[in-house]
């Protein structure tokens, strides 16, 4: 695969969105929260807020970007990483945190789905190792966001994690913009009743189709694992004794091995059985989510936290592909916003149920309902998916 100008600087445009985004998502958010006295049903709230609106948005999006110009509509979703971490150092009390929490959301939300859709127009022909090296560069920023936000956070509070998380936005902003225009046109002149026809031909095609519903599904699940432990992770951490930089950096190996695994295992994907890798990392993550309130000790919990960002990268360069495989040539981006709403209401589910469960049973039995949420969901997906891909894979 020769990546393109295009391509790179999307991956740059990745890298800093992300950046930017986990700096204050992990694990500054729920420390945040709890300083302001959040139960940890609050802190799950607080931390699911942003992908609610990627719930009501992806989906749109994605559709607008099959009839409108992808590129165009992509700004404000930039623009949306780049602004609110400026806000973030004025917040001293959890409603006004949540308002602000639901507009960052608009980054994720008009964005994401619209640069994967890109991702798999330009790489047609190797969109695993394609989809690989870009979510590597998102997840680039994963790793750095997490590390820096704990120990800037740890030794100086939490302002200076919001300017410099606006500062890395604002990077972002500039990469974009250096994106050279898309050869592909689409037509800018559309009447309402056109644009609401061609939007339902394309929800209704994606969702129609088994398979595309199904993967978008595990997906889902391993956002429930994802942000539980976005949300939970900080505070078990704290609970068995770990600083603030030691528990960024948790986050900080969860999101390396995920960046080094994404290029190779999406390779591996384009070249092999897509389904398998979907199960196979699916169940990592179960049971590294099983796993982790029964660990005190640093090194061991790195180790999972390793083991399941590998367990992420398996499942998210395979499944993403997979969908991009099975969308029509024209609805991708209606796949890609399909696969972030269902994914985004795993997102936003996932703490709110986690921080019921924790705060009614405690650490080991909520992990343990989450972790087999994500088995159970690996084993439907195989069984379904056995009985209806071949079919439709045409």
């Amino acid at each position: 695969m020769k990546p393109t100008r295009s391509f790179v600087y999307l991956c740059l445009v990745g890298f800093c969105c992300f950046l930017s985004y986990d700096m204050v998502r992990r694990p500054v958010l729920a420390l945040l929260a709890d300083s302001l006295g959040a139960t940890p049903l609050m802190v799950g709230l607080m931390v699911s807020l942003s992908t609610v609106t990627g719930i009501f948005l992806k989906l749109p999006m994605g559709l607008l970007s099959d009839v409108l110009n992808r590129q165009r509509l992509m700004v404000g979703g930039v623009l949306a990483f780049a602004i609110p971490p400026f806000f973030y150092p004025f917040i001293s009390d959890l409603p006004t945190l949540g308002v602000l929490r639901l507009f960052h959301g608009l980054a994720t939300a008009m964005f994401t789905p619209l640069a994967l859709a890109m991702v798999g127009e330009w790489f047609a022909q190797q969109r695993g190792e394609a989809f690989g090296w870009y979510t590597a560069a998102a997840q680039g920023g994963g790793f750095l966001g997490p590390m820096i936000g704990g120990v800037i956070v740890y030794q100086y509070g939490f302002s200076p994690v919001f300017l410099l998380a606006g500062v890395c936005g604002l990077l972002a902003v500039l990469f974009f913009f250096l994106i050279p225009q898309s050869p592909v046109v689409r037509v800018s002149d559309h009447s309402f009743a056109t644009l609401w026809s061609e939007m339902r031909e394309g929800l209704r095609r994606v969702c129609q189709s088994p398979p595309i519903l199904i993967t978008s599904l595990v997906e889902a699940a391993k956002m429930v694992g994802n942000g539980t432990l976005m949300a939970f992770l900080p505070l078990y951490g704290l609970l068995i004794g770990l600083n603030a930089a030691e528990i960024g950096m948790l986050f900080g190996v969860q999101a390396l091995t995920s960046f080094v695994s994404k290029p190779f295992m999406g390779r591996v994907s384009d070249r092999g059985s897509r389904q398998s890798l979907i199960v196979g990392g699916l169940c990592l993550c179960g049971l590294m989510v099983i796993l982790i309130p029964h660990i005190q000790g640093y090194i061991i919990l790195l180790m999972v936290a390793g083991a399941f960002g590998f367990g992420e990268a398996v499942v998210t360069s395979s499944s993403t592909a997979l969908v991009a495989d099975l969308s029509h040539n024209k609805g991708l981006g209606a796949g890609m916003g399909l696969r972030g709403t269902i994914m985004d209401i795993g997102h936003a589910g996932g703490p709110l149920v986690a921080g019921l469960l924790i705060d009614q049973l405690g650490y080991g039995a909520g992990f343990f309902c989450i972790g087999m949420i994500l088995l159970i969901t690996a084993m439907y997906f195989n069984i379904r998916m056995i009985g209806i891909r071949k079919p439709l894979m045409l």
